[in-house]
C-alpha cells in the first residue's frame, strides 16, 4: 500500500495506478460506479446496477451486513448507500492492479475515506465486479477484512 494522501490532496478521486485500464465492461461498469460515488450521485450509482444486482461489501457477516447475506435488490442497494457511501465526506480509490475477464473485473487497490469529523481510514482488498450483457453489475463482492481497516484508522487533528 502506498502512503495515504495527505490533507491537500483528500478530494475524492480515483487514483488509478493499475498497469492496464482498457475498455472492458466489467472494467467500465466498476469506474462509473467509483465515479457515481465520487460525484456523490446515488442515483447514478443506483441505476450503474441489474436489477437483481447485488453487493457483499465485506463478503459474509459484518457490521454492515450482520447475516453475510448481501445486500439485494434496489431496496437492499439503496440501504448499503445510506448506510455507508452516504456517511464518507472523500474517497480516494487508489487502483494497484486491475483484471478483466470474461464478464468480471477484480480491482486490487485501497480505498481511503475521511468522514465528515475528521476519522480516516484506508481500506486494502480485492474488488470484483460481474456484469450482465448490457453493462450492469450484477455483484459487487469486496473481498477485505474489518480488523485491518480499523487499524488503519486516524483520528482527526487536534
Amino acid at each position: 500500500m502506498s502512503a495515504p494522501p495527505t490533507p491537500s490532496s483528500t478530494a475524492s478521486r480515483i487514483d488509478w495506478k493499475a498497469p492496464s485500464r482498457a475498455p472492458h465492461p466489467a472494467r467500465d461498469a466498476a469506474l462509473r460506479s467509483y465515479e457515481a460515488v465520487i460525484a456523490k450521485d446515488k442515483q447514478a450509482w443506483l441505476d450503474n446496477f441489474a436489477d437483481d444486482g447485488w453487493i457483499e461489501d465485506p463478503v459474509g457477516p459484518s457490521i454492515f451486513d450482520p447475516e453475510g447475506n448481501g445486500h439485494h435488490g434496489p431496496e437492499g442497494r439503496a440501504a448499503f448507500w445510506d448506510l455507508t457511501i452516504a456517511t464518507i465526506d472523500t474517497l480516494v480509490f487508489e487502483i494497484t492492479d486491475s483484471f478483466a475477464v470474461a464478464d468480471e473485473c477484480a480491482n486490487v487497490g485501497t480505498i481511503h475515506t475521511t468522514l465528515a469529523n475528521g476519522w480516516r481510514a484506508h481500506t486494502t482488498g480485492v474488488f470484483l465486479y460481474k456484469v450482465d450483457a448490457a453493462g450492469k453489475i450484477v455483484s459487487l463482492r469486496a473481498f477485505w477484512e474489518f480488523d485491518r481497516t480499523m487499524a488503519s484508522s486516524e483520528a482527526p487533528p487536534a
